[in-house]
């Protein structure tokens, strides 16, 4: 009888012994919570940058632009335009620029404003670089000049010829100079000067992207 006891003492002790074994063994980490190589973490996506064209100005994109000069007493509106669409304003294009002018003097007195000379110098370019300017343009006449003074006005059409492939861009550049008469019955005149620039886009040149 005692022997038996022992016998069932000894079998409840080894029964206890592995219970806790499997206690301790299930209070572990799962396998797969213990980075033991079970998967390799995806790899961070790869990021493309792309470099999108700036847009080119273009003072006639709307198809026209007028702009306010001041040349001492003088001030004069004048209106630009082409006649070709932008959309055919091509590196090798013959691009035509056209503009009209009318003046003011203050005071008014009485004396008359004529224009001497106007020239026009357009500039090829890109976002990088200029190129070199095309043969200047102009238009003059024997002194004093043509009468520009209100309601008179002065019309002209200049021409851009063929530009680098590479511009996106030409830049017009008008001086007008005008002789004003000093009295109302004067044959003596003051000299001034005024200067505009313009800028329009070149469809296709360089891949250029106009903008308004």
């Amino acid at each position: 009888m005692v022997r038996a006891m022992r016998r069932g003492r000894a079998f409840w002790g080894a029964a206890m012994v592995g219970a806790s074994v499997f206690a301790l063994t299930a209070c572990g980490a799962p396998p797969w919570a213990q980075g033991g190589g079970q998967g390799t973490p995806s790899a961070s996506p790869t990021v493309t940058q792309t470099t999108v064209p700036q847009p080119v100005r273009n003072d006639l994109a709307s198809g026209s632009t007028q702009r306010t000069l001041t040349a001492g007493a003088v001030g004069a509106t004048v209106d630009y335009w082409s006649t070709l669409s932008m959309d055919k304003w091509t590196p090798t294009a013959l691009k035509p620029v056209n503009l009209s002018m009318v003046t003011t003097v203050t005071p008014n007195d009485g004396q008359k404003v004529y224009l001497q000379r106007a020239t026009m110098t357009a500039v090829p370019g890109n976002a990088s670089q200029s190129f070199a300017p095309l043969s200047a343009q102009s238009d003059q006449t024997d002194a004093p000049g043509y009468l520009v003074l209100a309601p008179y006005s002065y019309s002209q059409t200049f021409n851009v010829g063929e530009v680098p492939a590479d511009a996106t861009f030409v830049t017009l550049q008008f001086t007008f100079e005008f002789l004003v008469q000093t009295t109302p019955t004067s044959n003596e005149f003051a000299k001034q000067t005024a200067s505009d620039t313009l800028t329009v886009a070149i469809a296709g040149g360089g891949e250029a992207t106009p903008a308004g």
